[in-house]
């Protein structure tokens, strides 16, 4: 008997998946593979249910023979393994991001003889449904709030992308490109940066901008997406103060809260000492630390301490005790920053820190030290990558051209190549 093999990677068994298994059936005995969470996390959607529920599902589907687990999008690992005869797919992976996995699929089958059977994607009202019950599911706040401890133990090093708005939020949560290695790749997770909500607000970046608007932002980007959200906390003002946002951002399901160890107004870090700016002491910062931890009802949400004493040009030694001491305060990550465009010093925190502390996650965000990639991070012990105002810095100058030119043109012809078609805008935004 023939070998047909399918991949799934859903938490819901719908007609989709059984009318694969029927079309299965009739070439042969039937093996369903169960996508693993760190594939399914890289390529597709975070699972709400662990590998072995997912396996235990699909055994009870009519028609299945075996099942096991796949542990490569590119399905090498199980090519290797089975040899099977056909692989049967819905024919939605022949366009779009997956087409490359399919071309790598069939190039494994055609070296033996194997096949690909193409089968009609099916969505109809019933399965519609069901996807967006599973995408609600994704984010809800228990869900979604979590997903970021889950992204840290599973992945080498979590991409993160600023977000300022719903749209921006899409974006963040749609963009899939086939990598170097042909797998696909996303960003795993949002940053919602204090700098970029304001700019958005036509708000100087000081504070200005109070936390209830802030929360809105939230709010706007949960609605529509899915992935684990950083919110940037800035000093995270009075402790007395703090507690409360810690709480309200668990309700809201961020996954994560950064404060920075300065006081009084605020001034952007890339200024350094251009400005003059205020770092808290070890002990107020470390109290404001464990206050918010006291708070915080759930084990899910991180509190990460973000040091300026690199940008404050205080040395390495400071930056190090002051974070040996937040994280015996409670802090769940170190955020390190640096405005020089060189990275040494960025890696020597990384190194000596990552020498007496093997687990503490190490957040950088490189927007200064632009030139060094993520996996040469991770090799030094960073654990979070923030990308944290690249969207809104690109929007800006290309809205500036466009308005310039009409004005000089008095007609919007000279811009339209250079457009999005408001098609492709409304595709990217999900009706319900």
């Amino acid at each position: 008997m023939k070998t047909v093999y399918t991949c799934f990677s859903t938490d819901v068994i719908h007609e989709g998946h059984l009318n694969i298994i029927n079309h299965a059936k009739e070439y042969g005995r039937v093996i369903v593979g169960c996508l693993s969470d760190r594939e399914m996390m890289r390529c597709t959607k975070f699972p709400t249910t662990t590998e072995e529920e997912r396996m235990n599902l699909y055994r009870g589907i009519d028609g299945v023979d075996d099942v096991i687990l796949q542990d490569d999008m590119l399905y090498n690992d199980v090519i290797e393994l089975l040899h099977p005869d056909y692989i049967i797919h819905g024919d939605n992976w022949k366009t779009g991001a997956e087409a490359s996995i399919r071309s790598h699929v069939e190039k494994l089958l055609n070296s033996y003889g194997g096949q690909i059977i193409d089968i009609p994607y099916t969505y109809n009202e019933s399965v519609r449904k069901i996807d967006l019950q599973l995408k609600e599911k994704l984010s809800m706040p228990e869900y979604r709030r979590k997903r970021l401890r889950q992204l840290i133990e599973m992945t080498p090093v979590v991409k993160v992308m600023e977000a300022h708005s719903g749209l921006t939020g899409l974006i963040v949560e749609k963009t899939v490109v086939e990598g170097e290695n042909g797998k696909l790749d996303q960003f795993d997770a949002m940053w919602i940066s204090s700098l970029c909500d304001s700019t958005a607000k036509g708000k100087p970046d000081i504070e200005l901008v109070d936390m209830t608007s802030r929360f809105r932002t939230i709010e706007d980007i949960t609605e529509v997406t899915t992935k684990p959200i950083i919110f940037d906390g800035d000093t995270g003002g009075l402790t007395e103060h703090f507690v409360y946002t810690v709480r309200t951002l668990e309700r809201l399901g961020v996954s994560a809260v950064i404060i920075e160890d300065k006081t009084g107004l605020k001034k952007n870090s890339l200024f350094g000492t251009e400005v003059e700016q205020t770092q808290d002491s070890i002990e107020n910062f470390s109290a404001k630390i464990a206050a918010g931890k006291k708070a915080q009802l759930t084990d899910d949400f991180m509190i990460i301490a973000r040091i300026e004493s690199l940008i404050l040009e205080r040395g390495m030694e400071d930056a190090l005790s002051r974070a040996r001491a937040f994280v015996s305060a409670g802090a769940d990550g170190i955020m390190i920053h640096s405005r020089k465009k060189d990275p040494a010093e960025i890696i020597e925190f990384c190194d000596k820190f990552r020498a007496e502390d093997k687990t503490t996650p190490i957040v950088v965000v490189p927007s200064s030290f632009n030139s060094i990639t993520e996996s040469e991070l991770a090799s030094h012990g960073v654990n979070i990558v923030i990308y944290a105002n690249q969207l809104t810095r690109s929007a800006f100058p290309a809205m500036q051209k466009t308005a310039e030119d009409i004005l000089k043109y008095h007609r919007a012809k000279e811009v339209d190549d250079r457009l999005m078609p408001i098609k492709e805008i409304i595709t990217l935004i999900d009706e319900i």
